[in-house]
């Protein structure tokens, strides 16, 4: 299973091309809603233009419904889209820093694009030594010792780095999303994908 996490702010081309795709593959998708401040439905988060998207869980009931110390308990990969400030407000939730740790820990896949891996992953340390990217410009901000012995790539859609993968932002979310494919539902799964959809 695949969650993905908006929070309010969130960039919505980058999260539902990757809902998208993963759904035309057949993968397990889980929309967590993480800070909405929806007085009617707390599933129900509010993107970076004003687009309100019901998620399936919130980020409480979802958390609950897995046990974070147990490796076959946690999702197969966890996805956080970028956008401001919704990636700010991901980067705030403590809950969620602990389930990247956990995840990434265990051998699960982290992924993440825009703002996201500068604001949300790189403060948790995961991507020391790592290869990755970002919005261009974000990689300016992370604090140099919470990325010690990594590289970060610039010009380029996304970067896979073992378990971990990063984009770079809303007009590379096809191809980050049909990596995320790839990853999950195989080489000839994507390439029908491919054909079916007219990828570019």
């Amino acid at each position: 299973m695949v969650a993905v996490f908006l929070a309010d702010g969130f960039e919505e081309i980058e999260a539902l091309s990757s809902v998208d795709y993963l759904r035309r593959a057949k993968v397990d998708v889980r929309l967590v809603a993480v800070t909405s401040k929806n007085p009617i439905d707390p599933r129900m988060v509010k993107s970076s233009h004003d687009v309100t998207i019901l998620a399936d869980i919130t980020l409480e009931d979802f958390l609950s419904s897995i046990n974070i110390n147990e490796k076959d308990s946690l999702p197969d990969a966890l996805f956080f889209p970028g956008g401001l400030p919704g990636a700010t407000n991901l980067a705030a939730s403590e809950d969620l820093k602990q389930l990247i740790l956990s995840c990434f820990e265990n051998g699960k896949y982290v992924t993440a694009m825009c703002a996201s891996p500068a604001l949300v992953l790189a403060p948790t340390g995961i991507l020391k030594g790592k290869n990755w990217t970002c919005y261009p410009g974000m990689e300016e901000d992370v604090d140099p010792e919470t990325v010690e012995d990594s590289t970060h790539a610039s010009g380029v859609p996304f970067v896979t780095d073992g378990k971990l993968v990063t984009g770079a932002g809303p007009g590379t979310a096809e191809q980050f999303a049909m990596e995320l494919v790839r990853i999950f539902a195989g080489e000839e799964t994507a390439e029908k994908i491919r054909k079916g959809s007219c990828l570019r």
